[in-house]
């Protein structure tokens, strides 16, 4: 999912710069609460990862334009239930920049929309993971209707960052208004496929143990 450029003027980016920055803080403490539990070999070697991952989502897997953004296979629910919150947040702000920076320029200035955009709803989606997640369950024995919870609250957020930006830029006009549901159907199709890959990875992980480049809740509760 990226912001189209020209949807949200340059006069209007400032809102974009205060989101991302605030979420990018969030990141942060996430980060750091991390560090002090896992330590700097296992918090970089999970970002590292998720960074590859994010990139390899945006730039190699099938992506298409459609109304006011892009739509892509963004699987944050699987970040997160593998990686943690953390690295999973730290490497959609890498991935995003990498690409932004070596292969689509013309989307820096909407990196402020895109950011908040991506990280806001996996925010969300840690939050909803303690409701509905017990505390005595591992990720690997999660069944498809917590799953299924967990990529509609992230997909469903990413929908609704992007109607906002786009209204936000554009108004209420019928023609942008057409826009943002072509663009939140399809991207809502995501939801579809997400649930049965996180699933099929989490399956594959419970043929492992725990390791210093997974979450610790991957395995144990």
């Amino acid at each position: 999912m990226h912001i189209e450029p020209g949807l949200v003027s340059e006069a209007k980016l400032a809102l974009s710069y205060a989101t991302a920055a605030t979420a990018a803080a969030y990141a942060g403490k996430l980060a750091f609460d991390d560090l002090k539990q896992r330590g700097l070999v296992s918090l970089s070697a999970r970002v590292a990862l998720c960074t590859v991952l994010v990139f390899v989502f945006f730039e190699v897997l099938p992506h298409f334009p459609i109304g006011v953004s892009e739509v892509h296979l963004i699987l944050g629910s699987t970040l997160f239930l593998v990686f943690g919150a953390a690295p999973a947040a730290l490497g959609l702000m890498m991935g995003l920049l990498i690409q932004g920076l070596f292969f689509a320029p013309q989307d820096v200035p909407q990196y402020g929309m895109n950011l908040t955009t991506l990280l806001v709803p996996l925010f969300a989606l840690q939050a909803l993971a303690t409701k509905v997640i017990p505390t005595k369950m591992a990720y690997v024995d999660l069944q498809y209707r917590q799953a299924l919870m967990l990529s509609t609250a992230y997909q469903g957020g990413i929908v609704a960052w992007v109607a906002f930006w786009a209204v936000y830029g554009q108004g209420f006009g019928a023609a942008n208004l057409a826009a943002i549901g072509s663009f939140g159907f399809s991207y809502m199709l995501v939801i579809l496929i997400e649930p049965v890959v996180d699933l099929g990875v989490l399956a594959l992980a419970k043929l492992g143990r725990a390791s210093s480049l997974t979450t610790p809740r991957l395995h144990t509760a």
